[in-house]
Order: C-alpha cells, then structure tokens, then sequence
C-alpha cells in the first residue's frame, strides 16, 4: 500500500511538472511569434520607402520633357517622399520617426523594460532598466544614541527620493526614548532640529505609505529597516553595500563591502560626507541612488535570471522517494503485521 501510494504521488508530481512545461513552452512559441510578426511589420516599414525612392529616382531618369516631369511631381506630392528643389528625393521624417519608434517598441517587447531613463549625475546609464521608474525610491535615515551611553539607535531624520532624484519625503523624526547621544559628527543632528521634529508613529507611517510596493534603494539599507522597525520584501531590495558589481567596478575585492563614500569618490568623482557638520541623509540617497544606476541594468537582469530560475519546475528525486519507503515512515498496523 506504501508503495502504491508513492507512485501515486510521484505520478502526480510527474503530471504537474510536464503539464508546466508544456504551458511554459506553449507562452515562449506565443512570444517567439509575436516578436517575428512585429520584426517583419517594422521590416516592411522600413523597405517602403526605400522602394518608393527607387521608383521615383528610375522615373526621373527615364523622362526628359516636361509633361513627365510635371507628372513626377504630382506623384512626389502625393506620396510625400520627396522635398522640393532637389533633385534626389530621400525618406520622409516622419517615416524615419514611425520607424525609430517601431524599433523602441520592438526593443520593449524584446527586453522585458522600460526604456524611460534618467541618467545619473555621473552623466552614465544603464541600457536597461527596472520595471517601472515610478516604482524606484531611495532612501536614508539619520540615527541619534538612546539609553545608557547612547548605545541604542533610534531614527532622527529619514529622507526618501524619487528615481529621478526629487525629494518626496524629508523630515526630522522625534525618538521615542531621550536622545543621550546626538551623533552629530555622523548624523549632522543637532538638539534644535528635534524640538517640533515629527512623532516617530506618526513618521512610520507617513514612510511605510510611500515605500508601499516600491523597489527601494539604499546603502546598508537594513540599519534603516531597523530604525524604521519595518520589513521590506527582500526582491525589492537593492542594497549598494553588498552588490559585487559596484565592488568590481570600482576595483574592490569581490567579499569587501566599501562605504558610500569611497563608492561615490571611485564611481561618481563625487565627495560626500565631508566636514563637520555631519552625513546628509538626502545627500546620502542621491549617492546611493546615481551608484545603482550604473549598474541597474546588469543588477535587474541577474535579479530576473535568479526569479526565472527559482520558479523553474523540478523533477521529484528518486533518492528522495526511496526514503520515504524505509520502515521507520510506515504506519504502526502494517510494521506490527509484517513482523
């Protein structure tokens, strides 16, 4: 009976695992033909002219009198391919715009992004991009010391940008215990910036609503998770700290983990963090936000890769089935009887 039950079940693992290969395959074939279909149309698209520009050019060569160079020019009207007063005529720009945005469509459809971009202050960007740039934030948050030698930290100020590097959220937060440590070489906290600060509830609440469904960004960004006391899904995630490709692109061995400010000196020629007056936390997420874009496009495409295979199916093992047959997972009744 044991072991009608587990072919059973290895049939049935067997059956859904075809039965999602089979709809996997089936949606790459629907994908394949839409994209020849729109590759052939922009084809098409772009030969029209092209053979409009021979017909025109054969007829000019061919007629001499000037009935059949009045008729050339009633069809050159017509069909708009030709400027007047020259003697060649060339390809609308419109054509030309019809056909750059068909290639951009095409791209999209091909890529799987948006091409909608905002190049970094660095003045380099990715040639792919993330789902949505509306859905992109940065952030970074400011901590002061509570408690005993200040050794608790507690948020202060907490700054959101959006992908283009406008400031959505901006504000000092009051900590829930007495501040014993201000921090100000680190944080830029002083006693003042506290005194009509926002209640930390109230702050949480007003970032938890913004962050809602967003791909944050941040560098060492699980200290200001825990500031905020909040958990974020960690594929919306992107954590400048611990990216190998900032780390290889800025000369770094692959298990060092560099500070913003080294990454920002390297990557952006950009000094941050500078003097006494402390960190900004707006200056600290355009940083971390301009570094992510120089990589977005090779970070969101191994995100997807990664997504793509983790959701792949997986043929049951038979090592794993032949376990599950030893005595130990049999019921009591039927080891009593064979005994």
């Amino acid at each position: 009976m044991a072991g009608l039950l587990s072919n059973y079940q290895y049939s049935c693992k067997k059956s859904m695992m075809l039965c999602a290969m089979e709809n996997a395959r089936a949606r790459k074939k629907c994908q394949r033909e839409i994209i020849t279909s729109k590759k052939r149309k922009i084809t098409d698209n772009h030969n029209d002219p092209l053979d409009a520009y021979i017909l025109v050019k054969k007829s000019k060569g061919s007629s001499a009198d000037q009935e059949s160079q009045s008729t050339l020019n009633s069809e050159n009207k017509s069909t708009n391919i030709s400027k007047p007063g020259l003697s060649v005529s060339e390809p609308r720009a419109s054509d030309h715009h019809s056909l750059v945005t068909a290639l951009r469509d095409s791209w999209e459809v091909d890529s799987g992004f948006s091409s909608e971009a905002s190049p970094p202050a660095s003045g380099r960007s990715s040639p792919c991009l993330s789902s949505c740039t509306t859905t992109v934030v940065a952030l970074d948050c400011e901590m002061v010391g509570t408690g005993p030698g200040g050794r608790c930290s507690e948020l202060a100020r907490c700054s959101i940008l959006d992908y283009h590097g406008n400031v959505l959220y901006d504000k000092y937060v009051r900590p829930r215990q007495p501040v014993t440590d201000y921090r100000t070489r680190w944080s830029g906290i002083r006693s003042h910036h506290l005194h009509n600060a926002t209640p930390f509830t109230q702050a949480r609440e007003e970032v938890l609503s913004i962050l809602e469904g967003k791909v944050v960004v941040g560098h060492s960004i699980y200290n200001d998770f825990e500031a905020l006391d909040m958990l974020h899904p960690g594929h919306m995630v992107r954590d400048t700290s611990t990216t190998r490709l900032l780390s290889r692109l800025a000369g770094f061995p692959r298990e060092r983990c560099p500070s913003l400010k080294i990454l920002a000196s390297k990557l952006l020629n950009r000094r941050i963090q500078a003097g006494r007056r402390g960190h900004c936390s707006v200056e600290d997420a355009q940083a971390a936000l301009d570094l992510y874009k120089l990589v977005e496009g090779e970070w969101e495409q191994e995100l997807q890769n990664k997504l793509r295979d983790d959701d792949a199916p997986h043929e049951p093992s038979f090592a794993a089935s032949n376990h599950y047959m030893q005595d130990e997972y049999w019921p009591d009744d039927i080891t009593a009887e064979s005994q």
